[in-house]
């Protein structure tokens, strides 16, 4: 007879692999809806007169649309369901990314690509959530912050894509906007009959068809931690109660600062090389998309080897010490510029492994989409207002003003984490659930019993 595992400790097999795959299709097509607007927009400019707000507007699109998706939909997946949110994101990625193609102003395009955004922010926040319910606690870091790399593989397949595309034709921006519906359908086709989440599942009263998904996926000798109900209602305005704030606060806020610079700076990557007097080349892309990708996969082992806690600390004060450098460094001392921003690309990346793993591990099941959803959804607020300031910015300030504001960002991320980020490696998603964060919260004790 085999032994009595909790679904936490259940060992990985092919179904967690299917599913972190299935998860990852939309950070991938996110990576490259990042990687090829730069390059859109470069003949997008002058084609369409756009001014420098027109850019950061498009620029920013997508990532409006995922503070909108990731909020109303990561709300919804928590009243109907993980998977129909799971299938419906792509639905609606696949045919606004085709319909950029035919595309004929500005306008048009910004709608569209809110449309994108909408889809990709709902996936980020059912995607982590799903995942999250899912994975076993001793491989749960590395399954959520591998979203990561597959991100960055997308970014780095965009970016050639665009090298190479506007080079072949002025109406290249078409095709590179449009073929995001290709990965996109893919992903959509496989993700038809997935398996709703059994945590969510019994939390909705439907035991037996909890039990019934987890003992097809993992033997009838797993079983499922019971969660302390909470009574309150499941709006939004719960996240905000005494038993969330500060878990909510931390989330949204060190989620916030660390990709406002991350998306502003790669998403006008070009532009910003050339600002500072760095050659805008295949050979300078290459060696920053190649350290995006090394990065992220160094992320994956320190998620492992280090604190949750003490890895986000660092990387922070780390990446705000490599901007405010920049800020002082003369453009003439190109070597040094370059040192600064290689070492400031390969650990945003290798720490952006953690929001794909803080936010699921910080909310219980009947709120857990609602809370990833609503990081995420501030983080991209966050992201889309600097992607438009930042060519205006740039303009009226200048590049060592622009980077010296970003690590600022930085350094109150920092400081937000100090304050409340909550040490969660090795234990159970119900637990860590539970964690007071950084000494601020107070602990309340659950007896937990398998169902």
């Amino acid at each position: 007879m085999q032994k009595v595992v909790q679904l936490d400790d259940v060992p990985f097999n092919r179904f967690h692999f299917k599913i972190t795959g299935l998860t990852f299709g939309a950070h991938l097509t996110d990576g490259y809806v990042l990687g090829v607007i730069g390059f859109a927009l470069a003949q997008l400019t002058p084609q369409l007169g756009l001014t420098p707000f027109w850019q950061g507007m498009l620029g920013s699109a997508a990532l409006l649309g995922l503070f909108l998706g990731s909020l109303v939909l990561g709300w919804l997946a928590d009243i109907v369901g993980r998977q129909k949110i799971f299938c419906f994101s792509f639905i609606v990625i696949t045919l606004a990314s085709l319909m950029q193609f035919w595309a004929v102003s500005a306008e048009q395009l910004f709608l569209l690509r809110v449309l994108v955004g909408i889809g990709l922010g709902g996936d980020f926040s059912v995607g982590h959530t799903l995942l999250a319910e899912f994975a076993p606690r001793r491989h749960r870091g590395v399954m959520l912050g591998a979203f990561s790399v597959l991100w960055t593989v997308g970014y780095v397949i965009g970016s050639f894509a665009g090298h190479f595309a506007t080079e072949a034709s002025p109406e290249a921006w078409r095709w590179l906007l449009a073929s995001a519906a290709v990965p996109a359908f893919i992903i959509l086709l496989l993700r038809i009959g997935t398996p709703e989440s059994p945590r969510w599942l019994m939390r909705k009263g439907r035991r037996a068809e909890a039990l019934a998904i987890v003992k097809r996926y993992f033997g009838d000798h797993v079983v499922l931690q019971a969660e302390p109900v909470n009574t309150e209602s499941r709006n939004l305005l719960v996240l905000f109660s005494p038993l969330y704030r500060r878990r909510t606060l931390f989330n949204c806020l060190f989620f916030a600062c660390l990709v406002l610079p991350y998306f502003a700076i790669y998403t006008f990557l070009p532009t910003i090389l050339q600002a500072m007097g760095l050659a805008n080349s295949f050979g300078t892309d290459l060696l920053l998309s190649g350290l995006l990708f090394v990065g992220a996969v160094v992320g994956i082992g320190l998620t492992i080897i280090c604190s949750r806690r003490g890895f986000l600390i660092g990387a922070f004060i780390f990446l705000a010490l490599c901007l405010g450098a920049m800020s002082l460094i003369d453009s003439a001392q190109t070597a040094l510029l370059i040192a600064c921003f290689a070492a400031f690309t390969l650990v945003m990346s290798a720490v952006s492994n953690l929001v794909g793993v803080f936010p699921a591990e910080s909310f219980p099941t009947e709120v857990r989409s609602m809370g990833v959803g609503l990081s995420i959804s501030v983080s991209r607020f966050a992201s889309a207002l600097g992607t438009l300031l930042l060519p205006v910015f740039i303009v009226d300030y200048g590049i060592p003003t622009t980077m010296g504001i970003l690590s600022g960002v930085l350094l109150t991320g920092a400081l937000v984490s100090i304050l409340w980020a909550p040490e969660t490696k090795g234990l159970t998603l119900v637990d860590a659930a539970q964690t007071p964060q950084a000494n601020t919260d107070p602990i309340v004790h659950h007896t937990t019993t398998p169902l």
